[in-house]
């Protein structure tokens, strides 16, 4: 069934051993050392969490006097499938060779990409992985690409230096991957951005893509990015939409 088939009142529950059983696994840390006791209070968080027919299948020490816990039951909620709404990022995907040949003919240039890790956060892990030409899973990054001038800046880059960088190059899109996330720090870190680009007068121009381990497109357009990408993502999806988005800015739709 594929997404647009999906009409309201369709339910659906969470899937185990067979269907609709209701099966989910929780895994929590509880700052008790590990034992019996311990082993009964992972049992009844979950069961005030709403689960039925509990069963703790895993009780690891995590540190002194912490200890990890996996946890499995059984769960009445459903959700109708057809009812939920969610902005997903939608664009045709075409392989390596034949966006190279369809971006470079119909923008007429090579696109300028930058990315960075930005303000304090040093994980470039991530950006890494989207940028650099080896890719990763078998998928090329965005410097193998002969349509783009990827550029990838590694971690910890100013906010206010990027969106300069952005200006003096005349960059097409800017990728910020965001991996610090305590206290919402990404959030308000990734708007500075944005607030930057601003007060250059290029925000219009610039694609602003955020990705990282707790990013999605719904959070990404309401921080006023245009995409945002999170676990799973491919090099590739970012290649393809960001083509997309500059043929856009030109008038053009991708086909």
């Amino acid at each position: 069934m594929t997404l647009h088939e999906w009409e309201p009142g369709q339910v659906v529950r969470p899937y185990g051993d067979r269907r609709d059983d209701g099966v989910v696994q929780l895994s929590f840390v509880l700052p008790v050392p590990p034992g019996e006791r311990a082993r009964e209070a992972a049992a009844e968080v979950a069961r005030k969490m709403g689960l039925e027919q509990v069963h703790v299948a895993a009780m690891e020490a995590a540190a002194d006097r912490y200890t990890f816990f996996v946890v499995y039951g059984r769960s009445t909620v459903a959700v109708d499938y057809g009812r939920i709404q969610v902005p997903e990022v939608v664009v045709r995907k075409k392989g390596f060779d034949e966006l190279n040949a369809y971006a470079l003919r119909e923008v007429g240039r090579r696109i300028v990409v930058l990315g960075a890790c930005t303000g304090s956060d040093a994980h470039a892990v991530g950006i890494d992985a989207i940028m650099n030409m080896k890719g990763f899973a078998g998928d090329y990054g965005l410097e193998r690409y002969a349509c783009f001038d990827a550029t990838n800046l590694g971690a910890q880059v100013e906010n206010q230096r990027l969106a300069e960088l952005c200006r003096d190059r005349h960059a097409d899109a800017v990728l910020v991957s965001q991996v610090v996330t305590q206290r919402d720090v990404h959030k308000e870190n990734a708007r500075q951005l944005l607030d930057a680009l601003e007060r250059l007068g290029i925000r219009e121009r610039v694609t602003a893509i955020l990705g990282g381990p707790r990013i999605d497109h719904r959070l990404a357009l309401e921080l006023g990015y245009d995409a945002g990408f999170g676990p799973g993502t491919k090099p590739s999806d970012v290649a393809n939409f960001v083509v997309g988005s500059v043929l856009k800015h030109m008038g053009k739709e991708m086909h």
